[in-house]
């Protein structure tokens, strides 16, 4: 487990790196942070273990009524450019990657095809509707 106390996190190393060569005072730069850890922002740069990142996702294609080519760009984990994932069952619970719903165990979705070695994002998954719905917006434009 991480320990925040020990911890300088990559976005406040920035901002007094940024700050210090634009001539500002550490104080200032202590300021900003603090305005940041008010309004709980902070936390969304520290690499918490199970805290959501901002991850883009976008439907390529379908090769087959089954299967989905899926882009797949998560800034602090891993990048796919064209990651191919399968229709299967939730064996658990979890949260839709696409659209923030919960997915309860037997749902249909869509998750990355298993191989080896194991993708990064091998546990994410897609709820099965919204994929589609996410591939016939694609086609649309």
């Amino acid at each position: 487990m991480l320990n925040k106390a020990n911890f300088t996190d990559p976005w406040s190393r920035t901002l007094r790196l940024l700050s210090a060569l634009s001539g500002e005072t550490d104080a200032s730069v202590s300021a900003t942070l603090a305005a940041f850890e008010r309004k709980g922002q902070l936390d969304r740069y520290l690499p918490v273990v199970g805290q959501r990142f901002e991850v883009q996702i976008r439907v390529i294609d379908r090769p087959s009524p089954s299967t989905a080519t899926v882009a797949w760009r998560d800034p602090t984990h891993c990048s796919y450019g064209d990651q191919v994932w399968h229709a299967c069952h939730a064996r658990l619970s979890g949260v839709c990657a696409l659209s923030g719903k919960g997915i309860k165990r037997g749902d249909a979705i869509y998750k990355p095809r298993p191989c080896r070695p194991a993708p990064v994002n091998a546990g994410a998954m897609i709820l099965f509707a919204i994929l589609n719905d996410a591939f016939a917006s694609e086609t649309k434009v």
